[in-house]
């Protein structure tokens, strides 16, 4: 399936647009939390907050500026790297 069939459906309300984002993507977007965090905790909640995100905002995503794989994993560099700073 298509990045822009999955906005699409995402942007239509199809929950299981979600799941099948969340299947192709997930564990990219978890791998760069816990290299950037060092913790599994955080990298699990940081996963979580940027599907979250995708959900909630998912006309935030443009398939024109790049892949949905790029633009999640982006939203979890800048969470971690936020996380990070925290502590």
């Amino acid at each position: 399936m298509s990045d822009m069939d999955l906005c699409a459906r995402l942007t239509a309300g199809d929950l299981d647009a979600l799941v099948d984002a969340y299947d192709q993507h997930g564990s990219s977007v978890y791998g760069v939390a816990v290299k950037v965090t060092g913790n599994h905790v955080h990298a699990a909640e940081i996963t979580q907050n940027v599907f979250v995100a995708l959900w909630e905002r998912p006309q935030s995503y443009d398939p024109g500026l790049g892949s949905l794989r790029g633009w999640l994993v982006s939203r979890a560099l800048h969470e971690s790297a936020l996380r990070a700073e925290v502590g």
